[in-house]
């Protein structure tokens, strides 16, 4: 089922939580809606849903208006981060509820039920929970009821509210991987609500980056993460940090000096440099353009990551070395940077490149 949705406004009173988002989601496709809290990514999955009325735009399922269907007639499957599960019912009356509700007219046969029951118990791997209650089982084991059961009815489209939101690392990190899976076994249309940037890159065949209630870039994972359209986009996935810089006839300057990373395609004036932390290496200050002084080390991963204070405003500079690099704190160190983005003032897309010696 393909969605299309055009020109979408939502207020709450004063305050825009959808200004105009148009979004087109292909039949089958796995898109992640990412965005931080208030930037619209929830009130967008709800107007899809029918739980939020839009003051204006369009939401099309395939070729029929969903604007002018009920939430029932939309056919949508919806999971939430809490499960909202009938803490009364057992697993398998949880899982049935969607078809006993039905009416007697397209309502199946209570055999039929109990067979779709078991063939989605066999599907998110939890056979022999079935006269469990939500309590008897992990958190992890009743947001699986939750998508079981979201997906008991068919749905023309499955919608999934931050539906890992409630667990602990180590769980959301299985429940990707497991929810990944069934989305490919399945094929539904799906439409997931993260503020999470590695669930999103991890699960989404594209993801939309939303905020303030626009759309922002979308793009694949590779798009958004290696081909960012904005400073926000640039800011929000994966981390970066930035200088404020002077291009002047292709150079960047930074405090009055060049920065050797040749020629910048950005308009003269104001702009800022952004540098992701595995972009940049310490160098000898004495050789470097920019250097500045550590001002905290930290464990991450299989890496450190230095802060580094430069220039006169004393900017910060993240850079991710590796666990053998001798440093310390309050050493003086020069940087360098292999990759970089510049943003000019005004919002055009920026340009992107490889820093090289001048």
């Amino acid at each position: 089922m393909d969605l299309k949705i055009r020109d979408l406004h939502k207020d709450y009173g004063q305050f825009p939580a959808l200004n105009g988002v148009s979004l087109d989601i292909r039949s089958g496709e796995l898109i992640a809606l990412l965005g931080p809290s208030g930037s619209g990514k929830t009130t967008l999955l709800r107007a899809i849903a029918g739980l939020e009325i839009p003051e204006r735009g369009q939401i099309l399922f395939g070729d029929e208006d969903a604007l002018s269907k009920s939430v029932q007639e939309r056919n949508v499957g919806f999971v939430f981060q809490h499960y909202a599960l009938f803490r009364h019912m057992k697993v398998f009356d949880n899982i049935a509820f969607g078809l006993r509700v039905r009416g007697r007219a397209r309502r199946p046969a209570e055999a039929e039920i109990a067979k779709k029951v078991r063939e989605l118990l066999d599907l998110v791997q939890l056979s022999g929970l079935e006269a469990r209650y939500p309590a008897q089982l992990s958190g992890g084991q009743r947001q699986r009821v939750a998508l079981a059961r979201a997906l008991a009815i068919e749905p023309q489209v499955l919608l999934l509210d931050e539906p890992f939101g409630a667990l602990d690392a180590q769980v959301r990190k299985e429940l990707r991987r497991w929810l990944r899976a069934i989305h490919d076994e399945t094929g539904h249309t799906t439409v997931f609500v993260t503020h999470d940037q590695d669930e999103a890159l991890e699960l989404a065949d594209r993801v939309a980056v939303l905020n303030k209630g626009n759309i922002e870039q979308v793009g694949t994972p590779d798009d958004v993460y290696d081909r960012p359209e904005t400073p926000f986009v640039y800011a929000f996935i994966g981390d970066s940090t930035s200088l404020p810089v002077t291009i002047e006839q292709g150079r960047a300057l930074f405090e009055g000096s060049p920065l050797p990373i040749g020629a910048v395609d950005s308009p003269d004036g104001p702009s800022r440099i952004h540098i992701r932390p595995q972009d940049v290496t310490l160098a000898n200050p004495d050789d470097a353009a920019v250097h500045g002084e550590i001002i905290g080390l930290r464990r991450s991963g299989a890496h450190r990551r230095a802060d580094v204070c430069v220039g006169k405003a004393r900017s910060r500079i993240e850079a991710l070395l590796s666990p053998e690099t001798d440093v310390s704190v309050g050493e003086r160190v020069g940087l360098a940077f292999k990759g970089f983005a510049a943003y000019p003032q005004d919002p055009t897309p920026p340009k992107l490149g490889l820093a090289r010696a001048a």
